[in-house]
């Protein structure tokens, strides 16, 4: 079951110069910064109220996000939804017709296990599920 709204994403060409306009912004310091080995990806939160705000980075030039940045300028990149059950939740939407990007969990940034789904399937919006890695 989705619970909340985890974290908004935006795609920067550099944390180092996109990171002050936000934490002026919000009038907040990141309380984490992380690379994202599997993603490729440089990752820098801020939590906002309930819910975070997530900068990403591309570390490779072949990262999914490098790839989204040619084609599209800085800016919202997604919507992250935590989950109770990312696999269950995963089965149950590809059972309603979504298009699984991972039909397998791998993990993310912030001590999170990560999934996305296609825009294709969900109003052309990107789709991360996470769920709290347990120890």
């Amino acid at each position: 079951m989705i619970k909340r709204i985890e974290h908004l994403g935006i795609a920067v060409e550099s944390i180092e110069e996109s990171l002050p306009v936000f934490e002026t912004l919000f009038d907040k310091s990141s309380y984490k910064t992380e690379i994202v080995e599997s993603e490729f990806v440089r990752t820098a939160f801020l939590q906002v109220g309930e819910s975070k705000i997530e900068l990403v980075e591309a570390t490779d030039p072949n990262s999914a996000i490098a790839k989204y940045l040619s084609k599209n300028k800085q800016g919202f990149h997604h919507v992250a939804f935590e989950v109770d059950d990312l696999e269950s939740e995963l089965s149950r939407l590809a059972d309603k017709g979504f298009e699984l990007i991972h039909a397998t969990p791998k993990d993310g940034a912030d001590n999170k296990r990560i999934a996305f789904l296609h825009p294709k399937s969900t109003a052309g919006l990107l789709v991360e599920l996470c769920q709290e890695k347990r120890e």
